[in-house]
């Protein structure tokens, strides 16, 4: 199968891609695998020899703490088009693990393909590091969301994120979308309680903001939602410009 027509909708959100670049990209092979919910995409500790992309669904980036109770962290998700973990290309070894969240499907490139590509296509190149500095940049807009904002308006933001980046890739629009996470997985990912993030849900859904059912999200009222998340969608470099 060859690369995901959402990476290149990803691509060219931020840049125009030359008939030579798509049609590079357009004959990298790759290899679909499918996971259930919850199930290991990439294993924590590993060298790895792929690259993997989301097709369909969602995956999350998972730290799991060891001490007298196991903490599970998730630092990171990813959604169609996202080149999951691209850093594993340079790195000698991933540090953690992703997994599914709900049914997913994914592409793996090997190396070897991204190797050619960094040898001779200089500017997929340079949006190959481009997408690893977006990921950097989600990181700190998580860690300044984290610092800075309430339970509610925190888990405002990351709908507001997520949806923006469903929608770049033509995956949601009409501000709906799929987020296939239990509520104890967004305690995960935002540092609560299930109990808190109960609360937060209901909070969103007091104030009309959002019609929110088991996996399904509708945004009432998108301004009024950036307006209490403070979401500014800048960091997610959805400029279209030559890099």
């Amino acid at each position: 199968m060859a690369l995901t027509e959402y990476f290149i909708r990803y691509l060219q959100q931020r840049d125009e891609l030359s008939a030579r670049d798509l049609a590079r990209l357009r004959t990298i092979p790759t290899e679909t695998r499918c996971f259930d919910n919850g199930q290991t995409i990439v294993q924590a500790g590993t060298e790895p020899t792929q690259s993997c992309l989301v097709l369909r669904g969602m995956a999350g980036r998972l730290h799991i703490l060891p001490g007298r109770t196991t903490q599970r962290v998730v630092s990171a998700l990813h959604v169609p088009g996202d080149f999951m973990d691209l850093h594993g290309f340079v790195l000698s070894e991933v540090q953690e693990s992703i997994v599914a969240f709900g049914p997913t499907e994914v592409e793996f490139v090997d190396h070897a393909h991204i190797e050619e590509l960094t040898n001779n296509h200089p500017h997929l190149t340079r949006l190959l590091w481009m997408t690893t500095a977006i990921d950097g940049a989600i990181h700190r807009q998580w860690l300044v969301a984290a610092n800075a904002l309430r339970s509610s308006a925190h888990l405002a933001h990351l709908i507001c994120e997520i949806y923006t980046r469903l929608a770049a890739v033509g995956v949601a629009k009409n501000h709906r979308m799929t987020l296939p996470l239990l509520q104890r997985e967004l305690a995960c990912i935002l540092g609560y309680s299930p109990i808190h993030i109960n609360r937060a849900v209901r909070d969103l859904r007091d104030r009309k903001l959002v019609r929110w059912s088991g996996t399904e999200i509708e945004v009432l009222d998108w301004p009024g939602l950036v307006r209490l998340a403070r979401f500014d969608p800048g960091y997610l470099d959805l400029e279209r410009k030559r890099r």
